[in-house]
């Protein structure tokens, strides 16, 4: 026998083969039943309430398939195993709750839908959880960046650009700047919820259905906030995964820059923070090491959260305009792999800056540093002197690099050298008063006192408007999870 012969032999001669069963069937059953079983079953006890309410089935029709669905339900999912005469658990499911109720009641449950319109209303309400579940750490981990700024809103750092030393600001004002990155990717975030929180239920196939059933009763029992409303849109429109994706994808990108950020401020030549012991590890050779590997970890992390997220976009690129198995299940596990990973960085980074410490003397030396004061002066010359600002930063350039080329610091200097710098290039004293002021990180930072400035003063204003911002958007996160709660509830609860 050859081969070919005996792989045909193996794989049977009717629909599906063993490799399609293997490689397709086994594991969409898997991701369905790990994924889509409760959501499938809300599905099925909200459009049972709605044929009854339509007069499309009779109550006691609708009252013994509720107890049919609701038993079914109560199902040990970890006991679910493909079986090749289901096509898949919507298949096996029904065939469970014709058990219990008879085939032809059970039947009656498909009435007016399509396996089209309940695919994507499953699909929704899945990423709708995933979506509050990262809403929600992010909200936790935006608690703990204004809680470090506010701790640290006089810690002076050096502010980089380029990678290079710049200006003296303070770690509030840095942490703050991080925190509005992310309030930012939380308004991304919420975008993708009011996208993805809307009823596909009732377009059936495509074209809806000539049963007179209630789309906008699903929508309500369901808790979702309002219908798609043209059929063909509610099938074939696939943006709502796009937008979640490109929101995902956006606060990973975001996340791993200042994660970045971190790993180099932990080294032992930065010094300028010391993460806390449940979240470094030691060495195996060299017990002087701690590792950074929560922070590490998180960077890996988020980069997977991001090539997730990037596969489903990509999977929906130039694919046709209408139900396609492109965008269902073999795209959602990306999302939901995505979701996970996304809450992952953001707990593990909650972590990490709630217990934060920070080498404030280190850094305040290090602000004083590297001629990153320089740019007061040349604000001085031009602001108190009247000198051109292109002077007088030519005048600044010049101090900076005879500094670094004696390798020393501005407070090296000697007022009367300095004097005698300036005056190569104009008549202009400055008094020892005004150079002090010029060589201190904390003078050029309470001096830079303008909107969204890192003055003290300044930093604390916006984190008081940013703390009641925060809360007023974590009640209204609490409203729309209790509201969904509730709804669930009744559901569940719903009798005849």
């Amino acid at each position: 026998m050859s081969k070919l012969e005996d792989f045909i032999k193996n794989e049977g001669i009717a629909f599906p083969g063993k490799t399609y069963v293997e490689e397709l069937l086994m594991p969409v059953f898997n991701d369905q039943r790990d994924y889509l079983f409760d959501v499938m079953f809300d599905i099925h006890r909200a459009h049972v309430i709605m044929l009854a309410e339509q007069k499309i089935i009779r109550e006691d029709e609708a009252k013994v398939m509720l107890e049919g669905i609701n038993k079914v339900a109560k199902t040990e999912i970890a006991s679910l195993a493909y079986q090749p005469q289901f096509e898949d658990l919507f298949f096996m499911m029904e065939a469970k709750i014709g058990e219990e109720i008879g085939a032809e009641l059970a039947g009656k449950i498909h009435i007016g839908r399509s396996r089209n319109d309940m695919g994507i209303a499953m699909y929704r309400l899945v990423l709708r959880g995933h979506l509050l579940s990262l809403l929600k750490s992010s909200y936790q981990l935006s608690e703990a960046l204004l809680m470090q700024s506010e701790r640290h809103t006089e810690t002076y750092i050096t502010g980089y650009t380029h990678t290079q030393p710049a200006q003296p600001t303070t770690l509030g004002h840095y942490f703050l700047a991080i925190y509005d990155v992310l309030q930012r990717d939380i308004t991304r975030l919420w975008s993708a919820y009011e996208t993805v929180n809307q009823s596909s239920l009732g377009a059936a196939a495509l074209t809806t259905t000539g049963f007179p059933i209630s789309r906008n009763r699903t929508c309500e029992l369901l808790g979702f906030d309002k219908l798609i409303e043209n059929s063909y849109d509610s099938i074939a429109g696939a943006d709502y995964l796009l937008e979640t994706s490109t929101a995902l994808m956006t606060c990973m990108v975001n996340t791993g820059r200042w994660i970045q950020d971190f790993l180099q401020h932990v080294t032992r030549e930065f010094g300028t923070f010391y993460v806390a012991d449940p979240y470094v590890q030691c060495s195996s050779i060299m017990p002087q090491k701690r590792n950074p590997v929560s922070i590490e970890h998180s960077r890996s992390i988020a980069s997977s959260a991001y090539g997730d997220a990037l596969a489903a976009m990509n999977m929906v690129h130039n694919t046709p305009f209408g139900d396609i198995v492109d965008t269902e299940d073999d795209l959602q596990p990306h999302l939901y792999r995505a979701f996970n990973n996304a809450n992952r960085v953001m707990k593990l980074m909650y972590a990490v800056i709630a217990t934060l410490n920070v080498n404030d003397e280190h850094t305040k030396k290090m602000a004083a540093k590297s001629s990153i004061t320089i740019t007061e002066l040349a604000d001085t010359l031009s602001r108190d002197y009247g000198i051109s600002f292109r002077k007088a930063h030519s005048i600044a350039s010049h101090i900076s690099k005879r500094t670094i080329k004696e390798q020393k610091e501005l407070y090296d200097w000697e007022i009367d050298e300095i004097n005698t710098m300036i005056k190569e290039f104009v008549e202009v004293s400055l008094s020892e008063e005004e150079w002090k002021k010029i060589i201190s990180p904390e003078y050029f930072v309470e001096i830079r006192s303008i909107q969204g400035g890192p003055s003290p003063k300044e930093v604390k204003r916006m984190i008081g408007e940013r703390k009641q911002t925060l809360l007023r958007q974590l009640e209204e996160y609490e409203l729309t999870v209790d509201k969904l709660n509730n709804r669930r509830k009744q559901l569940l609860e719903y009798s005849f």
